[in-house]
């Protein structure tokens, strides 16, 4: 992340030891990047229009209005509301390694335009719901595609470019899907309520899913007569609304049931684990397995089981 910031060390004054703020303006946004150089307690931070914090360099602590207290690392977001406050700890803060995060400011009717045609894509005949970046506080982790816009767009605001405004804007609606995409995936998963899963096509395939997750015979063909659409569609329309192919999904969701099962069923053989988890071939769940998780099957059952 250092790399990132070249260009913003270099034009920065420092006025304050405690959230010392330089701002970057753009058509439909304001990034604000904060940097701390000693320990501090309970500094707080309200926006008028919605936020993505996230963090640069060290540790915060964060106290949301809603959520519990969570510690906040490099690769992570929040997504703030308009209004809401959140209460910051610094405790690794330091004069010669400074803790260091950004926000971005975007324009509340960028938000809506972008959130009306992403809910026009993955719009089908008949159904109402509809997504959006709503009053709730949420905290992202690990969320690849969110982080590395966010490097792409600390890069774009801090380097004078002539097309700094044009990219700018691509990447705010793209990051503005990514979350909408984030959102949706994250309420269909841990939602267990029946009419959630019936009020959409989606929602429902899910839920079928859910149910058949280990049945080696599940297909996307299968998916998308249970959704009542051609296969192309469907897959369209599945990969529009969760961000993910219905293959990766199926997968991360067999993935997440196998290490459940070597948490649980220490004495299963690898070979075992794949068959219950619903996978035909053990060579294609140790792949699956280790672009999942960047380890093997056999390293992830090491690590929670010593020797």
């Amino acid at each position: 992340m250092n790399h990132l910031l070249k260009h913003h060390k270099s034009s920065r004054k420092l006025t304050t030891l405690v959230e010392n703020k330089t701002t970057y303006s753009a058509d439909y946004a304001e990034l604000n990047i904060y940097e701390t150089h000693e320990y501090a307690e309970k500094i707080a931070l309200r926006f008028d229009f919605p936020v993505i914090a996230s963090m640069l360099t060290g540790k915060k602590v964060m106290h949301i209005e809603g959520m519990s207290s969570f510690d906040f690392f490099p690769g992570e977001s929040v997504v703030m509301p308009a209004g809401k406050e959140m209460v910051i700890d610094f405790p690794l803060a330091r004069k010669n390694n400074p803790t260091q995060c950004l926000t971005l400011g975007i324009d509340t009717e960028k938000i809506t335009e972008v959130v009306e045609r992403f809910n026009a894509d993955i719009a089908v005949e008949k159904e109402s719901h509809n997504w959006a970046l709503d009053s709730t506080a949420s905290h992202l982790l690990h969320n690849i595609e969110v982080d590395y816009l966010v490097k792409r767009l600390v890069y774009t605001f801090t380097k004078n470019e002539v097309s700094k405004d044009i990219l700018l804007d691509l990447m705010i609606q793209e990051l503005i899907v990514r979350l909408l995409q984030t959102k949706a995936k994250a309420f269909l998963l841990k939602n267990t309520d029946d009419d959630v899963f019936n009020d959409t096509r989606i929602g429902m395939v899910i839920k079928y899913i859910k149910q058949n997750l280990t049945d080696k015979e599940i297909s996307v063909d299968i998916l998308a007569r249970k959704a009542c659409m051609s296969v192309s569609h469907f897959h369209k329309k599945f990969k529009s609304t969760l961000g993910v192919s219905p293959i990766d999904y199926i997968n991360s969701e067999k993935i997440r049931f196998s290490k459940k099962l070597i948490k649980e069923s220490k004495e299963l053989r690898i070979s075992e684990i794949a068959f219950k988890s619903g996978f035909n071939n053990t060579s294609y769940f140790n792949r699956q397995f280790k672009k999942m998780e960047l380890m093997t099957p056999q390293q992830f059952k090491a690590s929670i089981v010593p020797g």
